[in-house]
């Protein structure tokens, strides 16, 4: 039962991190004018406190850098689904455990969400990105916090229930 608990919930997430993740390649491939305006942010204060060459590198690319790690992630997290389907059609053997890669998943999504909540609190960027007299509320740290915390949270409970398991058979 506690085995179903850890992976329900681990799939509620990965799907809420996808969804975040996913949601947002369209901005960030397409230069989108909110994207421009938070990357050219931060890299403009790159640049004033690190490297006006790493800043002007960020600029420009930071958004495809962040938005193929982001791809790269969500995969990985929905890999066990993928693997699943490909058992199902006899296209596999023996898959890997849904549990690790939900924790490398996790700890990856986390490393990326850790980076966001950093340029929102260290950088003029803020909490609330305003744009063109808009303001985001907020939404864009509150789910970078929410995916920080869920993924090392689904990362540590499937490490320690995979090790568990492991130890007792």
């Amino acid at each position: 039962m506690k085995s179903r608990i850890i992976s329900i919930a681990s799939w509620v997430i990965v799907l809420w991190i996808a969804k975040v993740f996913l949601g947002s390649l369209p901005y960030k491939f397409t230069n989108h004018p909110d994207t421009q305006h938070i990357f050219s942010t931060i890299g403009g204060w790159m640049s004033n406190t690190v490297s006006t060459g790493l800043g002007n590198w960020f600029t420009q690319y930071g958004a495809y850098a962040v938005g193929s790690a982001e791809l790269i992630v969500s995969v990985i997290l929905l890999l066990p689904a993928i693997f699943f389907i490909l058992k199902k059609l006899n296209l596999i053997g023996k898959m890997p455990e849904r549990a690790i890669i939900h924790s490398i998943g996790g700890i990856m999504a986390s490393a990326v969400m850790l980076g966001a909540v950093f340029f929102h609190l260290a950088t003029p960027l803020g909490i609330v990105v305003l744009h063109n007299g808009q303001s985001d509320n907020g939404s864009l740290f509150y789910a970078a916090v929410s995916i920080l915390v869920l993924g090392f949270t689904m990362a540590l409970v499937n490490f320690t229930h995979w090790r568990s398991l492991k130890s007792a058979s």
